[in-house]
């Protein structure tokens, strides 16, 4: 078996935006090198001033080196029907590829990453960088974050690797599309066989421990290993890879419950890599507040921390169209409304009496709570001796949780919400539940 030993040089991250400014590819057996290959590369776009400090390579050095289309067919050659090897595989791997690519040649081969072997054939070590490593095991490491000495140094790696590999972690590593070879460098595969297939809510953490994506899942083991089953080349992609070192997970009783933990935690710790729900917060409120008059006074305006609404919206134009409708059911006038400025608002019910007037403004807001549901949803729980439950009171999500005793927690509302863990409210995730009890009132239960 022959591997193809890569390191690069780059201009940035992610392949899909940015260049190549050198290459080298050791030809090893797994005891020797057989053959070395390096050049400078012009990425025709400026290598950024960080990088040129990092590497030494400056926008002079590849002036006048070829572009990477002028060596890709020598690059292919060098790497098909050899094992693509690195030091953090996914990066180096998806630069070349997606440059070959671009040049018309389809690289399709097996990979090996040098972190991942180390941890697994050279555990306890303090740390798994190719620095560390190389100082650690005495292997010779001239011309730091240049790939010929990068490449150099892991090809040592390697056969160090290979010498100390009893229990075959290259071949099950090596065997049919092993998704291990996807994973990020830093995560450890226990961590990953320790995933349940159950419903619940999974986090990926930084070095630093901090949550860096929350996700749900219907079976959290599948779905954590779906996120490295391909090798994209942007920069979301390979920040995720880089950035993911560790994996935990919270199991809940049904996907609805998953839903609202993920929403939940999403929205108390905003994890960098999270973005698809940023959107989904309430943005306008219904208001109600006292004017020097002394008029009650209704007002759809964006949602302010020091103020509780009396209803919630995404826009301002459901708000508008609820308050329109308060108008319309209880003769409200549209001027106290902050719907008209005009003096004469031409309000058909004379409102001279404020006592009078608050009086229909208290009925409308009893006819909103009146008419904002308050239910509980009942469904199984994580095992045979408990149920779940989500609590929606007036309209809004409460909280959720397991009930142990169902028929004495749900005596009355006071009760239940006690047994439950309190919730932030939003839009998305009370729809969520209002259409899940829609579709199934049987396991709704009812409170006055």
């Amino acid at each position: 078996m022959l591997y193809a030993v890569v390191d690069i040089e780059t201009t940035g991250s992610f392949a899909a935006a940015n260049g190549i400014t050198e290459i080298a590819i050791v030809i090893h057996d797994g005891e020797q090198v057989l053959n070395f290959y390096e050049s400078l590369v012009n990425p025709h776009v400026p290598i950024p001033y960080f990088i040129q400090r990092l590497t030494g390579i400056d926008n002079a050095m590849v002036a006048n080196a070829p572009s990477f289309s002028e060596i890709a067919g020598q690059v292919y050659e060098l790497l098909q029907d050899k094992v693509f090897v690195a030091h953090n595989v996914n990066f180096d791997y998806s630069f070349v590829k997606h440059h070959l690519q671009s040049a018309g040649y389809d690289l399709s081969t097996k990979k090996l990453c040098t972190v991942r072997l180390a941890r697994k054939v050279l555990p306890g070590l303090n740390g798994y960088s190719l620095g560390k490593l190389t100082q650690r095991l005495n292997i010779t490491h001239a011309n730091h974050h240049r790939a010929g000495g990068d490449a150099l140094a892991t090809a040592d790696l390697l056969a160090i690797i290979t010498r100390n590999d009893k229990e075959g972690a290259i071949a099950t590593m090596l065997k049919g599309r092993n998704s291990e070879q996807y994973l990020p460098p830093h995560l450890p595969v226990e961590e990953l066989e320790k995933l349940p297939t159950c419903p619940g809510v999974y986090y990926f953490y930084n070095a630093a421990g901090k949550a860096i994506y929350i996700g749900k899942a219907l079976n959290i083991r599948k779905r954590v290993r779906s996120h490295f089953s391909n090798n994209k080349t942007n920069k979301q992609k390979q920040d995720f890879l880089k950035e993911t070192h560790r994996v935990s997970y919270k199991e809940c009783a049904t996907e609805l419950m998953a839903h609202i933990l993920e929403s939940a935690e999403i929205r108390k710790l905003w994890p960098v890599h999270n973005r698809s729900q940023r959107g989904y917060l309430a943005q306008f409120g219904l208001f109600l507040y006292e004017d020097r008059q002394g008029y009650t006074r209704f007002a759809v305006e964006k949602i302010r921390r020091s103020l509780k609404p009396v209803y919630t919206f995404n826009t301002i134009t459901e708000g508008h169209f609820m308050l329109r409708e308060l108008i319309e059911q209880f003769a409200l006038c549209t001027r106290l409304c902050n719907i008209s400025t005009a003096p004469d608002c031409g309000c058909t019910v004379p409102h001279h009496d404020p006592e009078v007037y608050n009086q229909k403004a208290a009925a409308a807001v009893q006819w909103i709570r009146n008419h904002l549901p308050t239910f509980a949803l009942i469904d199984k729980g994580i095992d045979d001796n408990e149920h779940s439950c989500i609590l929606v009171r007036n309209g809004n999500l409460y909280g959720m949780g397991y009930l142990n005793d169902k028929q004495k927690q749900l005596t009355s509302i006071d009760t239940l919400a006690d047994s439950l863990e309190p919730l932030q409210d939003n839009d998305y995730i009370r729809n969520l539940v209002l259409r899940h009890a829609t579709e199934y009132p049987e396991k709704c239960v009812l409170f006055a």
